[in-house]
């Protein structure tokens, strides 16, 4: 597909949006139960907890695996797409976390079906995975937009550190200038996050962040609650 500069702007904004049907708003991924037990409590501790996520999960897991997600899809790769797609739903810790990434990829494959011009063999494809990771979907939209890989991952960590700024109103609570504080001073360290993804060799993929993973698990059972995750 040929898709002008300006296009390709516009579809990775669509593309990152939160108006994006794929149910990002109703997860929190652990961080709505950092919030029961008082390890986030006001706006510095909240943003510690989503930097802490994003450097030593999100960009170290998720990020380096849709590089290589994309990688395949634009090459059609197809066992390199199943490949990658099962290492990133190895790294989802927890039932709740690996059941958010299955779900929301499912509803992006959903939306795709009902659009147009995606190729066919790869959308095909797509469709026949059994459980497409959140990542699997998006990286496949990307190639398919010729979107860079940098720009697409930039996007896509945007996306995440919006939603998770999202819960944290919602969860903490916070006020909107909170949010917004968080979102400026996070957002400066994506560039270099995404240069650390690029320059990661397969084996060094892998999240390591063992209080995410306890957080993640104790919201399963948590009583009261707003988000899934």
């Amino acid at each position: 597909m040929v898709v002008s500069a300006d296009l390709r702007l516009v579809r990775l904004l669509q593309l990152a949006s939160p108006a994006l049907p794929v149910g990002a708003f109703s997860y929190s991924q652990g961080l709505e139960a950092a919030v029961e037990s008082g390890i986030i409590r006001d706006a510095a501790s909240a943003q510690g907890w989503i930097a802490d996520v994003l450097a030593f999960s999100t960009a170290r897991a998720e990020a380096p695996g849709l590089l290589r997600l994309a990688e395949a899809w634009r090459a059609s790769d197809w066992q390199g797409v199943e490949r990658w797609n099962d290492v990133v739903l190895a790294t989802r810790e927890a039932a709740e976390l690996r059941a958010e990434s299955v779900q929301m990829g499912y509803s992006l494959r959903r939306l795709l079906i009902s659009l147009a011009g995606f190729d066919a063999a790869g959308l095909a494809h797509l469709e026949s995975m059994d459980e497409p990771a959140f990542p699997t979907a998006f990286s496949f939209v990307a190639s398919q937009w010729n979107i860079a890989p940098r720009e697409a991952l930039l996007a896509y960590l945007w996306s995440w550190l919006e939603n998770q700024v999202m819960a944290a109103l919602k969860a903490v609570p916070l006020g909107q200038t909170d949010g917004q504080r968080i979102l400026f001073a996070l957002g400066e360290t994506l560039p270099v996050l995404v240069d650390s993804a690029l320059a990661m060799a397969d084996d060094e993929l892998g999240s390591f962040a063992p209080g995410l993973a306890l957080a993640a698990s104790r919201h399963e059972t948590q009583y009261s609650r707003l988000f899934r995750s």
